[in-house]
């Protein structure tokens, strides 16, 4: 398989995995998962991420109480919380580097889901992170219990949300240009 087509099955086979394996992703592997985080792309090469890696499952718990819609962290193998310092865009540079760990995760077989709206002040008093940290986001890890049901997305086709030159004309124009 070429290396844009393992790119494509990976983005085309990757869903939210909320539904963990009791089963522990090894410290070598989650060490690569940050490497690939901290080789992504920022706003000037500013490299403003900053990864705190959680395995305890006493504060992967607590974790997953600071947010309405994140109960699954407390049962990941391990969470990633992604904290920006001093990033003039945060939250794009964060998702830069958490989306690129995503996706080799993946590729190892390693599932996540991206939660948003945490109590930004406990998750830094939990984590003991610099009150001037951004807190992005924090994403659980685990094998998924059940893999079978991964890859099979709904979105909407690409005709409905992309266009040509010029908001109407339809991308299929593209194709009608050789």
């Amino acid at each position: 398989m070429e290396r844009h087509e393992i790119v494509e099955e990976l983005i085309k086979t990757n869903l939210a995995v909320r539904d963990f394996k009791e089963e522990d992703v090894p410290s070598d592997v989650i060490l690569r998962i940050l490497e690939v985080g901290r080789l992504a792309h920022s706003s000037k090469n500013t490299q403003p991420w900053r990864f705190v890696v959680v395995r305890d499952k006493a504060k992967l718990y607590e974790i997953s109480r600071t947010t309405p819609t994140g109960a699954h962290i407390a049962r990941a193998s391990f969470a990633i919380a992604l904290f920006t310092e001093n990033a003039k865009l945060p939250e794009i540079d964060g998702a830069r580097a958490m989306e690129d760990m995503i996706l080799y995760a993946w590729s190892l077989g390693i599932g996540s889901c991206w939660i948003t709206n945490f109590d930004e002040d406990r998750v830094k008093k939990l984590l003991k992170a610099p009150a001037s940290w951004k807190l992005i986001t924090v994403i659980p890890f685990g094998y998924p219990r059940n893999p079978k049901r991964l890859g099979r997305k709904r979105r909407k086709p690409l005709s409905e949300l992309a266009y040509y030159e010029e908001y109407g004309r339809p991308v299929t124009a593209l194709s009608e240009e050789r």
